[in-house]
């Protein structure tokens, strides 16, 4: 554990690693308050499209976890970025929440549901059939398609939910095109968040509760992995998988060193 505590920088997932739906995880004030004593580097990086950074800083003061807006990075942003470095002043028609169409309207995009240049889709609850309905329409017709990430489920407060991969599948069935995912694991979006932390690889871990996403994006990505199994994966689920993480915890606040 002295290799892992004593890493500069951590990039930290949120669901099923800092809290549940509103419902903050045992340990996660005692680490996010260790991080900030020993003057860490550390970044929220999330695969939760829904949430602007200023609204998911709202959703942690309110757990009693104070942490400055700059910390997070969403991948309804890393989407943003990528389709404005393609297409700039692009068009798009969304099936998401407000996170999604925040971060593309302030990267320079237009909400087009007649002739887009993309259809993105995001985690939402206003899911419906005329809305993929209208997707499929939008693609055949030449929109090229973009998830916001792979994730197939999430976890909340209520047990395991349909996430975007598993939203933006009838719409790929449909139409026989397969979309373009932004989030973990995608390169994209970990080299941003090493960027933005000004860590190396070898001093920066990254924290997360998905073997899929999370841990597959930080080997790929060489830095030091740490599944926490306070939300997706359990010690059995891990087993299935050709790779390991570098640690295995019941939940983040066991990187905190006890005194």
């Amino acid at each position: 554990m002295n290799d892992l505590t004593s890493k500069k920088g951590f990039i930290c997932d949120m669901d099923g690693v800092i809290y549940h739906g509103n419902h903050v995880l045992p340990g996660a004030l005692a680490f996010v308050n260790w991080l900030k004593q020993e003057d860490k580097g550390f970044i929220f990086l999330t695969n939760s499209s829904e949430r602007s950074p200023k609204e998911l800083q709202q959703k942690l003061n309110r757990l009693g976890i104070e942490v400055d807006e700059s910390h997070f990075h969403t991948s309804a942003l890393a989407t943003a970025s990528f389709l404005a470095s393609q297409c700039p002043n692009g068009s798009v028609y969304v099936i998401g929440e407000t996170g999604l169409t925040k971060a593309l309207y302030d990267a320079g995009f237009s909400m087009n549901d007649v002739n887009p240049d993309y259809v993105v889709v995001g985690e939402t609850r206003s899911y419906s059939f005329e809305k993929i309905e209208r997707a499929v329409r939008l693609v055949l017709d030449g929109a090229k398609l973009i998830g916001t990430n792979p994730d197939l489920t999430g976890p909340t407060e209520g047990g395991i939910v349909p996430a975007t991969k598993a939203l933006i599948a009838p719409i790929e069935l449909a139409t026989r095109r397969l979309a373009y995912f932004i989030g973990k694991p995608n390169p994209l979006m970990m080299r941003h968040a090493v960027k933005k932390l000004g860590t190396k690889t070898e001093e920066t871990a990254i924290i997360g509760d998905r073997m899929d996403t999370d841990i597959i994006a930080g080997i790929e990505s060489e830095l030091d992995t740490v599944l926490v199994l306070s939300g997706v994966s359990s010690r059995e689920t891990v087993k299935r998988f050709p790779y390991q993480p570098h640690y295995i915890l019941d939940g983040v606040g066991n990187i905190v060193p006890k005194t």
